[in-house]
């Protein structure tokens, strides 16, 4: 399991932390395609696999929603994880991120991102356990 405050410690090659769940292929899908053509300057890992208790994030909250861990510990969630996300890309898609953190357009994100997160399962890509509400998917206590 990959602790969190490991990242934090490690100096200068330190880096924020996207938390996304490994077990949907939506969400998995997603992350790749932004790893390959964004380049991210964060680490970006599946929640299945990560010490969420190092930074006192319930399972059901990482089992429901995209995380952005910062270098301080901050967890921000959902379409502001997204945003964070986009503001360590080069090139336009910085101004888009910083664009998502501000009202009014905060406030669609949020929404766009609650009618994706709830339908994941019946996106391309996305598997039978993005369908199940967090508390009953396999691994979340």
């Amino acid at each position: 399991m990959t602790d969190l405050r490991a990242h934090t410690r490690a100096g200068a090659a330190a880096t924020p932390t996207l938390i996304y769940d490994g077990d949907c292929g939506f969400c998995t899908s997603a992350v790749r395609l932004v790893e390959r053509r964004l380049r991210p300057r964060c680490t970006i890992e599946p929640w299945q696999v990560t010490d969420l208790r190092s930074v006192g994030i319930p399972c059901s909250r990482a089992a429901s929603e995209v995380l952005w861990v910062t270098l301080s510990g901050e967890v921000h969630g959902g379409a502001q994880a997204v945003a964070k996300l986009l503001l360590h890309t080069g090139g336009l898609w910085r101004y888009v991120g910083a664009l998502l953190t501000r009202p009014p357009v905060s406030w669609l994100a949020s929404g766009a991102y609650t009618v994706i997160a709830r339908n994941r399962g019946k996106l391309p890509g996305g598997t039978p356990a993005c369908a199940l509400p967090p508390e009953q998917r396999p691994g979340v206590t």
